[in-house]
Protein backbone atom coordinates (compact mmCIF):
# COMPACT_ATOMS: atom_id res chain seq x y z
CA UNK A 1 0.00 0.00 0.00
CA UNK A 2 0.97 3.62 -0.37
CA UNK A 3 0.10 6.70 0.73
CA UNK A 4 -1.59 5.42 4.10
CA UNK A 5 -1.96 7.84 7.11
CA UNK A 6 0.64 7.17 9.83
CA UNK A 7 -2.73 5.94 11.16
CA UNK A 8 -4.09 3.16 10.61
CA UNK A 9 -1.20 2.38 8.65
CA UNK A 10 -2.14 0.31 5.97
CA UNK A 11 0.50 -2.13 4.80
CA UNK A 12 -1.13 -4.61 2.47
CA UNK A 13 -4.70 -5.98 1.78
CA UNK A 14 -5.52 -9.81 0.83
CA UNK A 15 -8.66 -10.47 -1.07
CA UNK A 16 -10.14 -13.51 -2.14
CA UNK A 17 -13.47 -15.07 -4.35
CA UNK A 18 -14.63 -18.59 -4.50
CA UNK A 19 -17.29 -20.44 -3.73
CA UNK A 20 -18.20 -19.25 -0.18
CA UNK A 21 -18.36 -15.72 -1.43
CA UNK A 22 -15.81 -12.95 -0.68
CA UNK A 23 -13.28 -12.52 1.85
CA UNK A 24 -10.08 -10.43 2.86
CA UNK A 25 -7.62 -9.21 5.30
CA UNK A 26 -6.76 -5.56 5.51
CA UNK A 27 -3.03 -5.45 7.67
CA UNK A 28 -2.44 -2.35 9.55
CA UNK A 29 0.97 -1.93 11.80
CA UNK A 30 -1.66 -0.52 14.38
CA UNK A 31 -3.96 -3.83 14.30
CA UNK A 32 -2.26 -6.46 12.37
CA UNK A 33 -4.34 -8.86 10.07
CA UNK A 34 -7.96 -7.13 10.46
CA UNK A 35 -10.36 -9.46 8.81
CA UNK A 36 -12.86 -7.40 6.62
CA UNK A 37 -16.53 -7.39 8.02
CA UNK A 38 -19.61 -7.35 6.43
CA UNK A 39 -17.90 -7.80 3.05
CA UNK A 40 -20.20 -7.33 0.25
CA UNK A 41 -19.33 -6.36 -3.28
CA UNK A 42 -21.49 -3.49 -4.94
CA UNK A 43 -21.29 -2.75 -8.55
CA UNK A 44 -17.48 -2.77 -9.18
CA UNK A 45 -16.95 -2.15 -5.51
CA UNK A 46 -16.24 -3.92 -2.19
CA UNK A 47 -17.69 -2.85 0.23
CA UNK A 48 -16.45 -3.75 3.91
CA UNK A 49 -15.93 -2.95 7.78
CA UNK A 50 -12.95 -3.55 10.21
CA UNK A 51 -12.98 -2.32 13.97
CA UNK A 52 -10.17 -1.31 15.61
CA UNK A 53 -11.63 -3.28 18.76
CA UNK A 54 -12.67 -0.55 20.68
CA UNK A 55 -16.64 -0.87 21.71
CA UNK A 56 -17.89 2.46 21.97
CA UNK A 57 -16.88 2.89 18.17
CA UNK A 58 -18.97 1.78 15.06
CA UNK A 59 -17.13 1.03 12.28
CA UNK A 60 -17.93 2.26 9.18
CA UNK A 61 -18.11 1.35 5.30
CA UNK A 62 -14.99 1.19 3.77
CA UNK A 63 -14.92 1.33 -0.28
CA UNK A 64 -12.08 -0.91 -2.49
CA UNK A 65 -12.31 -0.09 -5.79
CA UNK A 66 -9.98 -1.08 -9.02
CA UNK A 67 -7.38 1.97 -9.72
CA UNK A 68 -5.85 0.58 -13.24
CA UNK A 69 -3.90 -3.02 -12.39
CA UNK A 70 -4.31 -1.69 -8.76
CA UNK A 71 -6.66 -0.59 -6.07
CA UNK A 72 -7.43 2.31 -3.73
CA UNK A 73 -9.41 1.91 -0.74
CA UNK A 74 -11.34 4.79 1.22
CA UNK A 75 -12.88 5.17 4.12
CA UNK A 76 -12.89 6.62 7.54
CA UNK A 77 -11.45 4.50 10.59
CA UNK A 78 -12.22 6.19 14.09
CA UNK A 79 -10.94 9.83 13.99
CA UNK A 80 -8.38 9.26 10.51
CA UNK A 81 -9.98 9.52 6.43
CA UNK A 82 -7.61 8.21 4.19
CA UNK A 83 -7.71 7.54 0.70
CA UNK A 84 -4.64 4.88 -0.03
CA UNK A 85 -3.48 2.92 -3.30
CA UNK A 86 -2.24 -0.43 -3.63
CA UNK A 87 -0.44 -1.87 -6.82
CA UNK A 88 -0.28 -5.83 -6.98
CA UNK A 89 2.80 -7.19 -4.75
CA UNK A 90 4.74 -11.01 -5.38
CA UNK A 91 3.88 -13.73 -2.57
CA UNK A 92 7.42 -12.89 -1.66
CA UNK A 93 6.69 -9.07 -1.25
CA UNK A 94 3.61 -9.87 0.47
CA UNK A 95 5.17 -12.00 2.77
CA UNK A 96 7.68 -9.47 3.45
CA UNK A 97 4.88 -7.48 5.31
CA UNK A 98 3.61 -10.29 7.58
CA UNK A 99 1.92 -8.90 10.95
CA UNK A 100 4.30 -10.69 13.80
CA UNK A 101 2.03 -11.98 16.29
CA UNK A 102 2.63 -12.81 20.08
CA UNK A 103 1.03 -15.40 21.79
CA UNK A 104 -0.50 -14.39 25.59
CA UNK A 105 0.47 -16.83 28.34
CA UNK A 106 -1.62 -19.05 30.16
CA UNK A 107 -3.77 -17.58 32.53
CA UNK A 108 -2.49 -17.38 36.03
CA UNK A 109 -2.34 -14.88 39.10
CA UNK A 110 0.68 -12.58 39.61
CA UNK A 111 2.19 -12.04 43.26
CA UNK A 112 1.37 -8.20 43.83
CA UNK A 113 3.90 -6.12 45.46
CA UNK A 114 2.94 -3.63 48.77
CA UNK A 115 3.78 -0.52 46.82
CA UNK A 116 0.66 1.53 46.89
CA UNK A 117 -0.94 1.19 51.00
CA UNK A 118 -2.77 4.51 49.97
CA UNK A 119 -3.77 6.28 46.92
CA UNK A 120 -0.86 7.14 44.78
CA UNK A 121 -0.22 10.85 44.55
CA UNK A 122 1.96 12.66 41.65
CA UNK A 123 1.40 14.39 38.44
CA UNK A 124 1.04 13.57 34.85
CA UNK A 125 2.05 15.23 31.45
CA UNK A 126 -0.39 14.19 29.88
CA UNK A 127 -4.03 16.44 30.81
CA UNK A 128 -1.61 19.64 30.11
CA UNK A 129 0.91 19.04 27.66
CA UNK A 130 -0.53 16.06 25.57
CA UNK A 131 2.76 14.39 23.85
CA UNK A 132 4.52 18.10 23.60
CA UNK A 133 6.40 17.29 26.46
CA UNK A 134 10.40 16.74 26.93
CA UNK A 135 13.56 16.16 30.08
CA UNK A 136 13.80 20.10 30.64
CA UNK A 137 10.05 19.81 31.10
CA UNK A 138 10.14 17.08 33.18
CA UNK A 139 12.89 18.05 35.13
CA UNK A 140 11.47 21.87 35.83
CA UNK A 141 8.32 19.90 36.89
CA UNK A 142 9.95 17.92 39.62
CA UNK A 143 12.06 21.10 40.69
CA UNK A 144 8.23 22.94 41.52
CA UNK A 145 6.95 20.45 42.88
CA UNK A 146 9.86 20.26 45.48
CA UNK A 147 9.76 24.17 45.56
CA UNK A 148 5.97 24.46 45.91
CA UNK A 149 5.76 22.43 48.34
CA UNK A 150 3.62 19.67 46.72
CA UNK A 151 6.40 17.28 47.21
CA UNK A 152 5.91 17.68 51.01
CA UNK A 153 2.06 17.42 50.63
CA UNK A 154 2.83 13.74 48.95
CA UNK A 155 2.65 14.19 45.14
CA UNK A 156 5.82 12.31 44.33
CA UNK A 157 5.42 10.49 41.19
CA UNK A 158 6.04 12.25 38.47
CA UNK A 159 4.73 10.54 35.41
CA UNK A 160 5.72 11.00 31.50
CA UNK A 161 2.78 9.93 29.71
CA UNK A 162 2.47 9.64 25.84
CA UNK A 163 5.12 10.75 23.66
CA UNK A 164 8.62 10.35 25.06
CA UNK A 165 9.03 7.34 22.69
CA UNK A 166 11.69 6.51 19.51
CA UNK A 167 12.24 3.93 17.70
CA UNK A 168 13.26 0.23 18.99
CA UNK A 169 17.52 -0.55 18.13
CA UNK A 170 18.60 -3.27 16.06
CA UNK A 171 18.39 -5.41 19.32
CA UNK A 172 14.82 -4.48 19.64
CA UNK A 173 15.14 -2.19 22.89
CA UNK A 174 13.46 0.82 22.80
CA UNK A 175 14.87 3.98 22.76
CA UNK A 176 13.63 7.87 23.93
CA UNK A 177 13.14 10.48 21.38
CA UNK A 178 15.55 12.77 20.85
CA UNK A 179 13.33 14.89 23.48
CA UNK A 180 14.51 12.24 26.17
CA UNK A 181 18.72 11.97 25.79
CA UNK A 182 18.86 10.42 29.25
CA UNK A 183 16.17 8.29 30.72
CA UNK A 184 18.33 7.10 34.02
CA UNK A 185 19.93 11.35 34.29
CA UNK A 186 16.49 11.65 34.75
CA UNK A 187 15.57 9.40 36.54
CA UNK A 188 18.53 10.13 38.89
CA UNK A 189 17.85 13.65 38.67
CA UNK A 190 14.34 12.97 40.55
CA UNK A 191 15.50 10.62 42.42
CA UNK A 192 17.69 13.02 44.00
CA UNK A 193 15.05 15.46 44.80
CA UNK A 194 12.51 12.97 46.55
CA UNK A 195 10.61 11.98 43.58
CA UNK A 196 9.92 9.05 41.77
CA UNK A 197 10.08 8.78 37.74
CA UNK A 198 6.61 7.31 36.02
CA UNK A 199 6.76 6.17 32.28
CA UNK A 200 3.74 5.41 29.88
CA UNK A 201 3.43 2.45 27.75
CA UNK A 202 0.67 0.23 25.69
CA UNK A 203 0.06 -3.49 24.79
CA UNK A 204 -0.32 -2.78 21.65
CA UNK A 205 1.94 -1.95 18.15
CA UNK A 206 0.99 1.64 19.09
CA UNK A 207 0.21 3.61 21.67
CA UNK A 208 -3.03 6.29 21.80
CA UNK A 209 -0.91 8.11 19.98
CA UNK A 210 0.94 6.50 17.66
CA UNK A 211 4.38 6.27 19.25
CA UNK A 212 6.52 2.97 19.31
CA UNK A 213 4.04 0.70 21.83
CA UNK A 214 5.47 -2.52 23.50
CA UNK A 215 3.67 -5.45 21.57
CA UNK A 216 5.73 -8.33 21.21
CA UNK A 217 8.68 -6.90 23.25
CA UNK A 218 6.85 -6.94 26.75
CA UNK A 219 9.61 -8.21 28.99
CA UNK A 220 12.51 -6.20 27.04
CA UNK A 221 10.83 -2.65 27.67
CA UNK A 222 9.99 -3.81 31.16
CA UNK A 223 13.51 -4.50 32.09
CA UNK A 224 14.94 -0.98 29.98
CA UNK A 225 12.68 0.59 32.06
CA UNK A 226 13.75 -1.02 35.51
CA UNK A 227 17.23 0.17 33.89
CA UNK A 228 16.46 3.81 33.69
CA UNK A 229 14.92 3.63 37.01
CA UNK A 230 11.20 3.72 36.40
CA UNK A 231 9.21 3.60 39.90
CA UNK A 232 5.60 3.54 38.23
CA UNK A 233 3.71 2.26 34.85
CA UNK A 234 1.11 3.74 33.36
CA UNK A 235 -0.34 0.51 30.55
CA UNK A 236 -2.93 1.68 28.40
CA UNK A 237 -4.72 -0.93 25.69
CA UNK A 238 -4.96 1.85 22.84
CA UNK A 239 -4.16 -0.39 19.38
CA UNK A 240 -4.17 -3.59 21.69
CA UNK A 241 -7.88 -3.46 21.53
CA UNK A 242 -7.94 -5.12 18.44
CA UNK A 243 -6.09 -8.35 19.74
CA UNK A 244 -7.17 -7.65 23.38
CA UNK A 245 -11.20 -7.29 23.47
CA UNK A 246 -12.52 -10.05 25.43
CA UNK A 247 -12.09 -10.56 28.94
CA UNK A 248 -9.92 -13.38 29.29
CA UNK A 249 -7.64 -11.17 26.76
CA UNK A 250 -7.65 -8.22 28.54
CA UNK A 251 -6.74 -10.17 31.70
CA UNK A 252 -3.89 -11.92 29.49
CA UNK A 253 -2.25 -8.77 28.27
CA UNK A 254 -2.34 -7.48 31.36
CA UNK A 255 -1.06 -10.49 33.64
CA UNK A 256 1.65 -10.59 30.93
CA UNK A 257 3.32 -7.23 31.32
CA UNK A 258 2.54 -7.89 35.73
CA UNK A 259 4.20 -10.99 35.13
CA UNK A 260 7.30 -9.40 33.17
CA UNK A 261 7.21 -6.60 36.58
CA UNK A 262 7.35 -9.23 39.11
CA UNK A 263 10.23 -10.48 37.72
CA UNK A 264 12.35 -7.23 38.19
CA UNK A 265 14.34 -6.45 40.48
CA UNK A 266 13.06 -2.72 40.90
CA UNK A 267 9.78 -2.50 42.10
CA UNK A 268 7.58 -0.68 39.79
CA UNK A 269 3.74 0.58 41.40
CA UNK A 270 1.48 -0.88 37.97
CA UNK A 271 -1.33 0.95 36.41
CA UNK A 272 -3.83 -0.78 34.38
CA UNK A 273 -5.56 1.65 31.68
CA UNK A 274 -8.09 -0.79 30.04
CA UNK A 275 -11.18 2.27 30.88
CA UNK A 276 -13.15 -0.14 33.38
CA UNK A 277 -13.74 -2.72 30.67
CA UNK A 278 -14.57 -6.70 32.18
CA UNK A 279 -14.78 -5.61 35.64
CA UNK A 280 -11.23 -4.66 36.00
CA UNK A 281 -11.51 -3.98 39.45
CA UNK A 282 -12.14 -8.00 39.74
CA UNK A 283 -9.14 -8.77 39.09
CA UNK A 284 -6.78 -6.17 38.63
CA UNK A 285 -4.58 -6.96 41.98
CA UNK A 286 -4.53 -10.78 40.06
CA UNK A 287 -2.38 -9.73 37.57
CA UNK A 288 -0.26 -7.23 39.86
CA UNK A 289 -1.97 -4.35 39.30
CA UNK A 290 -1.79 -1.64 41.80
CA UNK A 291 -4.77 0.96 40.28
CA UNK A 292 -7.04 0.63 37.33
CA UNK A 293 -8.79 3.58 35.45
CA UNK A 294 -12.94 3.10 35.78
CA UNK A 295 -13.57 4.93 32.74
CA UNK A 296 -12.39 6.91 29.79
CA UNK A 297 -10.27 10.05 29.80
CA UNK A 298 -11.13 12.72 32.07
CA UNK A 299 -11.88 16.24 30.42
CA UNK A 300 -11.33 20.00 32.18
CA UNK A 301 -15.04 20.84 32.47
CA UNK A 302 -17.25 19.97 35.47
CA UNK A 303 -19.92 17.88 33.40
CA UNK A 304 -17.40 15.28 32.27
CA UNK A 305 -15.86 15.24 35.77
CA UNK A 306 -19.01 14.90 37.66
CA UNK A 307 -20.16 12.12 35.51
CA UNK A 308 -16.82 10.21 36.06
CA UNK A 309 -16.78 10.93 39.79
CA UNK A 310 -20.12 10.08 40.76
CA UNK A 311 -21.47 7.28 38.30
CA UNK A 312 -18.29 6.15 37.20
CA UNK A 313 -15.59 5.72 39.64
CA UNK A 314 -15.73 1.55 40.36
CA UNK A 315 -16.92 -0.76 42.40
CA UNK A 316 -16.27 0.54 46.27
CA UNK A 317 -15.38 -3.08 47.41
CA UNK A 318 -12.70 -3.77 45.16
CA UNK A 319 -10.28 -0.60 46.41
CA UNK A 320 -8.38 -0.23 49.58
CA UNK A 321 -5.01 -0.89 50.40
CA UNK A 322 -2.35 -1.53 46.78
CA UNK A 323 -5.49 -2.17 44.94
CA UNK A 324 -7.36 1.65 44.00
CA UNK A 325 -10.22 2.62 41.85
CA UNK A 326 -8.78 5.29 39.57
CA UNK A 327 -11.58 7.90 37.84
CA UNK A 328 -8.74 9.37 35.96
CA UNK A 329 -6.29 12.31 36.81
CA UNK A 330 -7.14 15.52 38.14
CA UNK A 331 -7.62 18.71 36.16
CA UNK A 332 -7.28 21.26 38.95
CA UNK A 333 -5.65 24.29 37.66
CA UNK A 334 -6.12 23.48 33.80
CA UNK A 335 -8.69 26.88 33.54
CA UNK A 336 -11.61 24.66 32.24
CA UNK A 337 -13.42 24.89 36.01
CA UNK A 338 -14.49 27.48 38.25
CA UNK A 339 -12.49 27.63 41.86
CA UNK A 340 -15.99 25.45 43.20
CA UNK A 341 -15.78 22.92 40.39
CA UNK A 342 -12.77 22.43 41.51
CA UNK A 343 -13.37 22.11 45.11
CA UNK A 344 -15.70 19.91 44.26
CA UNK A 345 -12.84 17.84 41.89
CA UNK A 346 -10.78 17.28 44.62
CA UNK A 347 -13.21 16.51 47.75
CA UNK A 348 -14.98 13.74 45.66
CA UNK A 349 -11.52 12.10 44.61
CA UNK A 350 -10.52 12.28 48.11
CA UNK A 351 -13.86 11.09 49.36
CA UNK A 352 -13.38 8.14 46.28
CA UNK A 353 -9.94 6.89 48.00
CA UNK A 354 -8.57 7.69 44.41
CA UNK A 355 -4.89 8.45 43.40
CA UNK A 356 -4.06 12.00 43.14
CA UNK A 357 -2.32 12.74 40.22
CA UNK A 358 -1.88 16.22 39.04
CA UNK A 359 -2.33 17.35 35.54
CA UNK A 360 -1.47 21.28 35.98
CA UNK A 361 1.87 23.21 34.62
CA UNK A 362 3.00 23.28 38.38
CA UNK A 363 5.57 25.69 37.48
CA UNK A 364 3.04 28.72 36.80
CA UNK A 365 0.22 27.69 38.99
CA UNK A 366 -2.12 30.36 40.98
CA UNK A 367 -2.42 30.91 44.36
CA UNK A 368 -4.86 29.71 44.84
CA UNK A 369 -4.29 26.12 42.85
CA UNK A 370 -1.45 25.58 45.09
CA UNK A 371 -3.81 26.35 48.14
CA UNK A 372 -6.27 23.53 46.63
CA UNK A 373 -4.35 21.18 46.25
CA UNK A 374 -2.21 21.13 49.38
CA UNK A 375 -4.60 21.20 51.64
CA UNK A 376 -3.31 18.52 54.13
CA UNK A 377 -7.15 17.76 55.77
CA UNK A 378 -8.16 16.97 52.54
CA UNK A 379 -5.76 14.83 51.42
CA UNK A 380 -5.69 12.79 55.05
CA UNK A 381 -9.31 11.71 54.18
CA UNK A 382 -8.05 10.58 50.49
CA UNK A 383 -4.93 8.74 51.80
CA UNK A 384 -6.85 7.35 54.92
CA UNK A 385 -4.99 3.84 56.34
CA UNK A 386 -8.37 1.92 55.54
CA UNK A 387 -8.45 3.28 52.12
CA UNK A 388 -12.48 2.43 52.14
CA UNK A 389 -14.25 4.30 49.26
CA UNK A 390 -16.78 6.82 50.17
CA UNK A 391 -20.93 6.01 49.05
CA UNK A 392 -23.51 7.95 48.38
CA UNK A 393 -26.22 8.18 51.27
CA UNK A 394 -28.91 10.39 50.19
CA UNK A 395 -29.33 11.80 46.78
CA UNK A 396 -32.49 14.32 46.65
CA UNK A 397 -32.14 15.95 43.37
CA UNK A 398 -29.24 17.70 42.42
CA UNK A 399 -27.80 17.30 46.09
CA UNK A 400 -25.82 14.36 46.74
CA UNK A 401 -24.12 13.15 50.17
CA UNK A 402 -22.03 10.98 50.29
CA UNK A 403 -19.76 9.71 53.26
CA UNK A 404 -16.70 8.01 53.82
CA UNK A 405 -15.55 5.71 57.29
CA UNK A 406 -12.78 7.03 58.58
CA UNK A 407 -9.83 5.04 60.34
CA UNK A 408 -10.08 6.95 63.45
CA UNK A 409 -13.74 6.21 63.79
CA UNK A 410 -14.82 9.45 62.56
CA UNK A 411 -16.48 9.90 58.88
CA UNK A 412 -15.97 12.47 56.27
CA UNK A 413 -19.37 14.01 54.40
CA UNK A 414 -18.91 15.47 51.24
CA UNK A 415 -22.48 17.97 50.56
CA UNK A 416 -22.22 18.06 47.24
CA UNK A 417 -24.43 20.37 44.65
CA UNK A 418 -24.79 19.25 41.34
CA UNK A 419 -27.07 22.61 40.62
CA UNK A 420 -26.46 25.02 38.29
CA UNK A 421 -27.13 27.54 41.60
CA UNK A 422 -26.52 28.26 44.92
CA UNK A 423 -28.82 25.87 46.81
CA UNK A 424 -29.48 25.66 50.81
CA UNK A 425 -28.81 22.48 51.95
CA UNK A 426 -30.34 20.72 55.60
CA UNK A 427 -27.88 17.66 56.32
CA UNK A 428 -29.97 15.45 59.17
CA UNK A 429 -27.42 13.58 60.82
CA UNK A 430 -29.49 10.42 61.97
CA UNK A 431 -30.71 10.36 58.73
CA UNK A 432 -27.51 9.71 56.82
CA UNK A 433 -26.29 7.17 59.83
CA UNK A 434 -24.60 9.57 62.08
CA UNK A 435 -27.29 10.02 65.32
CA UNK A 436 -24.56 11.10 67.45
CA UNK A 437 -22.61 14.14 66.36
CA UNK A 438 -19.74 15.34 68.81
CA UNK A 439 -18.05 17.29 66.62
CA UNK A 440 -17.82 18.93 62.95
CA UNK A 441 -15.10 20.24 61.12
CA UNK A 442 -15.20 22.41 58.33
CA UNK A 443 -12.04 20.85 56.22
CA UNK A 444 -11.77 23.51 53.66
CA UNK A 445 -12.09 26.50 55.89
CA UNK A 446 -10.32 24.76 58.73
CA UNK A 447 -12.51 25.46 61.21
CA UNK A 448 -14.45 23.84 64.19
CA UNK A 449 -18.39 23.96 63.72
CA UNK A 450 -20.86 23.79 66.57
CA UNK A 451 -22.43 20.27 66.55
CA UNK A 452 -25.74 21.08 65.90
CA UNK A 453 -25.08 23.28 62.93
CA UNK A 454 -26.63 21.21 59.56
CA UNK A 455 -27.40 23.98 57.55
CA UNK A 456 -25.12 24.94 54.93
CA UNK A 457 -25.38 27.25 51.76
CA UNK A 458 -23.51 25.39 48.87
CA UNK A 459 -22.37 27.52 45.81
CA UNK A 460 -23.28 26.02 42.17
CA UNK A 461 -21.44 22.81 41.50
CA UNK A 462 -20.05 23.55 44.44
CA UNK A 463 -19.27 20.94 47.76
CA UNK A 464 -19.06 21.31 51.91
CA UNK A 465 -17.09 18.97 52.81
CA UNK A 466 -16.87 17.95 56.72
CA UNK A 467 -15.20 15.60 59.21
CA UNK A 468 -17.87 14.37 61.67
CA UNK A 469 -17.44 12.88 64.95
CA UNK A 470 -19.45 10.78 66.96
CA UNK A 471 -20.05 10.89 70.53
Amino acid sequence: MTNSPDYPGFTRVTLKHDKAGWSGVVTSVWYGDQKMQDLRADGDRILFRISNGNPRLTPEDIVLERAGKGIHIKGKIWYQEFDVSGQPGSPKALKALDFKTTTLPPKRKVAQRDLAAAPPMGWSSWNKFATDISDKTVREIGDALVQSGLRDAGYIYVNIDDGWQGKRDKNGKLQPNAHFPDMKGLADYLHARGLKLGIYTSPGPRTCAGYEGSYGHIQDDAKTFAAWGVDYLKYDLCSGEAFYNTADTVYGTYQEMGEALATLDRPIVYSLCEYGRFDVGSWGREVGGHLWRTTGDIEDNYNTMATIGFDKNGTPKHTGPNGWNDPDMLEVGNGGMTADEYRTHISLWAILAAPLILGNDVRTMSAETLSLLTNAEVIAIDQDPDGAQGLPVKKDGKIEIWTKKLKDGTVAVGVFNRDTTERRVTVDWTEIGLPEVAKVRDLWAHADLQPAQNGFSIPAHGVQLLKVWRR
